[in-house]
């Protein structure tokens, strides 16, 4: 399984078109082969931050996500509303039964 975590800081007057862009590209994403999910979250200290969490079931999957248009112009997008724009971080997860 494959871990993706990343944020973005809005500015107060972008923080609502950050929010409705992050709602629709994780809602559109969610329908993707291999999505396991895909969410945002708004920061309980801070509530210019969104930060993303996704679980994907292999690399495959998750390439052919970032390979999406609407993908790239989500991010590009985010970035031009971003005070801030986090680093995005991808890491191969092994699931312990425990």
């Amino acid at each position: 399984m494959i871990i993706v975590t990343g944020s973005a800081t809005a500015r107060p007057d972008t923080i609502a078109e950050m929010t409705r862009i992050a709602l629709e590209h994780v809602h559109r994403s969610r329908t993707e082969e291999g999505c396991l999910l895909h969410g945002v979250h708004v920061d309980a200290e801070n509530p210019l931050r969104l930060t993303f969490m996704e679980r994907w079931a292999d690399a495959d999957a998750l390439r052919k996500h970032f390979a999406v248009p609407e993908s790239s112009s989500f991010i590009k997008r985010l970035r031009e509303l971003a005070a801030e724009f986090g680093a995005v971080e991808v890491y191969d997860s092994t699931r312990l039964k425990i």
